[in-house]
């Protein structure tokens, strides 16, 4: 494990512990007392976390959210830049895509936009840019619309059953080698109906997520067609993902 991937591990440990003391880094990374203060040392520097006495303490962040018009300040933007068109490229012209909501969704929204792609969302930031920039093929999911996620919800079963796609793209708050974890169950639900209609789903998770587990199970692994995440993921967990029968494209 690199000194990236450590940092990742670290600040996903804060997400779920207020404090973390020195010998917890040493026996989880499997490092020396000193690499573990310098880690903190750095992250401390970057603003990521608060360091303290043995040990770091998570900062308590009031971020912006972040808009289409903002997208570039999301956290991980080149990152999840990159995944977006790599995960582009799967497409080919003619196919039917259905896009979840999110950062990462809506940067591949963006990569697709003028393509001869049938694009299908409930993601209504996402339908309005798709629409404004004159895309040919667009198909808005229906709903009561929620403010909070920008979203269109239906939660009546067999709603979503007369729509199907080649491809379904969508993204979560952690992914382990047990699956996919979401943690607005409403928005969970909602997508879970559609995925007996697809061929293929895609995950577009950058790589701080990767072995963090949060929320309730979205889909197993294997459901996971095809993951599309950070070259800086957890390799254990990504082999162990791998030997499940899921493709990994790392970027």
């Amino acid at each position: 494990m690199n000194e990236v991937q450590r940092h990742h591990k670290i600040l996903s440990l804060l997400k779920q512990h207020q404090v973390i003391d020195v010998l917890s880094f040493t026996d989880k990374f499997n490092v020396s007392p000193a690499t573990a203060r310098r880690d903190i040392a750095k992250l401390d520097e970057q603003g990521k976390l608060r360091k303290i006495r043995n040990g770091a303490e998570r900062i308590e962040e009031i971020k912006s959210k972040w808009s289409p018009l903002n997208i570039v300040t999301t956290d991980h933007y080149d990152e999840k830049s990159r995944i977006a068109i790599q995960a582009a490229q799967l497409c080919s012209p003619g196919d039917s895509v259905v896009i979840n909501c999110g950062s990462t969704a809506f940067l591949l929204g963006q990569k697709l936009c003028n393509t001869n792609i049938q694009i299908v969302t409930n993601y209504f930031p996402l339908a309005s840019y798709l629409i404004e920039e004159d895309h040919d093929d667009v198909i808005l999911i229906g709903g009561q619309y929620n403010k909070a996620q920008s979203i269109f919800l239906n939660p009546a079963l067999n709603t979503l059953l007369g729509y199907a796609g080649n491809w379904m793209f969508t993204s979560g708050k952690g992914l382990t080698e047990k699956g996919l974890y979401k943690t607005d169950m409403l928005t969970a639900v909602t997508e879970q109906q559609m995925l007996d209609q697809i061929d293929k789903l895609v995950v577009v998770v950058d790589s701080s997520k990767v072995g963090y587990r949060t929320g309730m199970l979205f889909c197993p692994v294997t459901k996971i067609d095809i993951l599309v995440t950070g070259k800086n993921a957890d390799p254990n967990i990504i082999n162990a993902i791998e030997k499940q029968g899921t493709q990994v494209i790392l970027v």
